[in-house]
């Protein structure tokens, strides 16, 4: 046997086995990168949890809005017997606010959450968006209804998600989106009735609220941590505040708005 050939022969052979273990390693060492991933998140320990809440007030006069002119539509004009407003400031007695984001902006990073299966729903009730402001997280389903008798459609405008706009006529069916990354808050507007805005707040974790007319809000379920917690309203901005709480614990953290 020629002896050229022999040694070429074995060279093909020797790297063949050296091409095969380097990739056998780099498989091996992304699986395991993989599993030390998932490894590194943390569910939470339920006997151990606590809870943040307090009363979200502004400091200053409430701006005053003119009555929505809605008469571009004469279904919308009979659907509203008295004048409506926008829901851009609505505060209640002692300057509470209403529809503010307050949710855990940092503190969660190590845990795992679960994607919820119940979808959240988006009216469009008496030409305007019902609730003003929706939550939820990542992945989790948003079924937008159409209750009037009226053609209206949602138009989401994110900055870091998708961007879609989906037209809705009366007793259509549901339409269903999901967001795939945290976002607050997206703005959301329909081009037939400009006056209808609202907004979509997208968490990537399950520790959010929006304050009542009363202002007041409740993070339950927080596992022991420190946490910056940010309140989001659409016309003031957002005021952050660290919050420590240990097991079990029950902690107040009241935030204020200046009004401009």
């Amino acid at each position: 046997m020629n002896r050229k050939w022999i040694c070429w022969t074995a060279a093909a052979a020797f790297a063949l086995v050296v091409v095969g273990c380097s990739k056998n390693q780099s498989q091996t060492t992304g699986e395991e990168q993989s599993a030390a991933s998932s490894a590194a998140k943390k569910t939470v320990d339920m006997s151990t949890v606590g809870s943040v809440s307090g009363v979200v007030k502004l400091d200053g006069t409430a701006p005053k809005f003119k009555p929505i002119n809605m008469s571009a539509d004469p279904y919308c004009v009979k659907a509203n017997s008295k004048p409506a407003f926008p829901d851009q400031v609505v505060v209640g007695d002692g300057n509470t606010l209403a529809n503010v984001v307050v949710y855990v902006k940092t503190g969660a990073e190590d845990y795992s959450f679960p994607t919820p299966s119940e979808s959240v729903t988006l009216d469009q009730k008496d030409c305007m968006y019902t609730p003003h402001i929706v939550a939820l997280m990542v992945g989790q389903q948003l079924s937008v209804v159409n209750s009037d008798d009226t053609t209206h459609n949602i138009h989401p405008t994110p900055a870091d998600n998708r961007e879609w706009n989906k037209s809705q006529p009366p007793k259509a069916a549901a339409i269903t989106d999901t967001f795939a990354r945290p976002e607050v808050a997206i703005p959301v507007k329909c081009n037939v009735h400009p006056w209808m805005k609202g907004y979509i707040a997208v968490m990537a974790n399950p520790y959010y609220a929006i304050t009542d007319k009363d202002g007041k809000f409740e993070l339950k379920n927080l596992p022991p941590g420190t946490y910056t917690i940010e309140a989001w309203q659409e016309k003031y901005g957002v005021v952050d505040q660290t919050v420590t709480i240990g097991p079990k614990e029950s902690k107040t953290s009241d935030f204020t708005f200046k009004a401009q």
